[in-house]
């Protein structure tokens, strides 16, 4: 049995805590850690955690002083991943960390070295690997049946009211590190680079539209290059009604999509289009094939830690794959920023390796002037089902 401790009970803490019940024969909920107690009291008393069975704490130091977990999901705002992290992992317990990894690549590297130092398993939630289109697309472009790939675009399109940044660590450099390419097109950064690989460079368009409360980007447009020619391109975005989220990938014969879509063509003898049936028909066939994975999203993602902790299946996504979300995500914001270019890999003499970094040079777009230490409204939308 895998004991299980949830550091941090916000909101995403409530996925955490609902896969990790459904695997009950496999792990138990042994400690939540909070700084609100209120909220540990709620999620302690919604999902039926005695509180002789789980214990209650302030801290993961104090956590650490009375007990060791085998596993710790860190689901804490991003200023805080790097030191928790690294304090879990050095006291020899495995942990699955929420998105982002950290808001910057210096802290990133903190946390690989700490894992490197204990061995321990280190995880970063990418859930929308998890989901069966995505899942399933990944299997259709390693098929190779829509030729070589020519461009790859993802839309990660999201929705948010002016209130969204009155909460005291969002919408400040310091606090959440960046805004939505950071903290809500992660996901789709990390799916970008799992699909179509590490790019060469990148020239991007970073700006606050319509959120006057934070400091931060609400909306960014990347265009990314490869050295075999292949272009990207990435949107990320809090001005979309609709928040629908999207990946296409072009091939020379075909195009494939989540949402599932396929279309392909053939040439007339003037270069102008004709659909092609047969080789639609071919690809949308393999995918329709596939099998849908066992669990969905956090479930499916936690299924896959616990199996890596048992021995049972290698970990998709470890924390390298993490730092390289991380990577992009800071050459956007470079490029953006700075107004040019910017090749990867990054040095550490990127002026925003670094928090201390981000804090000198990165533009604030607005001055946050509200904040609440909490909001009373706690429901919240994990994006699309690529359906």
């Amino acid at each position: 049995m895998i004991n299980v401790a949830l550091i941090g009970v916000g909101a995403i803490a409530d996925t955490h805590i609902q896969a990790f019940q459904s695997f009950s024969d496999r792990c138990q909920i042994v400690a939540l850690v909070d700084r609100d107690p209120n909220c540990v009291k709620t999620k302690r008393e919604r999902y039926n955690l005695p509180l002789s069975e789980v214990g209650c704490y302030d801290s993961w130091q104090m956590m650490l002083a009375h007990m060791k977990p085998d596993l710790a999901a860190i689901c804490l705002p991003p200023f805080v991943h790097a030191d928790a992290a690294v304090d879990l992992l050095d006291a020899g317990v495995n942990v699955l960390l929420e998105k982002p990894m950290a808001p910057t690549l210096a802290e990133c590297d903190r946390i690989l070295d700490a894992a490197d130092r204990s061995g321990k398993l280190l995880s970063v939630v990418a859930q929308n690997r998890y989901k069966n289109p995505m899942m399933k697309l990944k299997q259709v472009l390693d098929a190779d049946l829509i030729g070589k790939i020519v461009h790859g675009q993802i839309d990660s399109y999201w929705w948010r009211g002016a209130s969204y940044y009155d909460l005291w660590w969002r919408g400040t450099w310091e606090k959440e590190g960046g805004g939505c390419t950071l903290n809500h097109a992660v996901h789709h950064i990390d799916l970008f680079q799992w699909m179509m690989g590490k790019p060469d460079q990148v020239q991007a368009v970073v700006t606050n539209l319509n959120h006057a409360n934070s400091e931060v980007e609400d909306f960014s447009t990347t265009v990314v290059r490869y050295a075999d020619g292949r272009l990207g391109q990435i949107t990320a975005s809090l001005v979309h009604h609709g928040e629908e989220q999207r990946f296409t990938v072009q091939g020379e014969r075909a195009s494939v999509a989540a949402p599932w879509k396929v279309l392909a063509s053939k040439p007339r003898a003037n270069g102008f289009p004709d659909p092609d049936p047969v080789l639609a028909a071919e690809i949308d066939g393999f995918y329709v094939s596939l099998p849908d994975i066992p669990f969905d999203g956090h479930t499916g993602q936690i299924d896959n830690v616990l199996a890596a902790l048992e021995g049972e299946q290698e970990l998709l996504v470890d924390g390298e794959q993490g730092r390289n979300t991380i990577e992009l995500v800071t050459a956007i914001y470079q490029s953006g920023f700075m107004g040019q270019p910017v090749s990867l890999p990054l040095s550490s003499d990127s002026p925003y390796y670094t928090r201390e970094g981000v804090l000198a040079n990165a533009p604030h777009f607005y001055e946050k002037t509200r904040s609440v230490a909490s909001q009373a409204e706690t429901t919240i939308t994990l994006g699309s089902e690529y359906k």
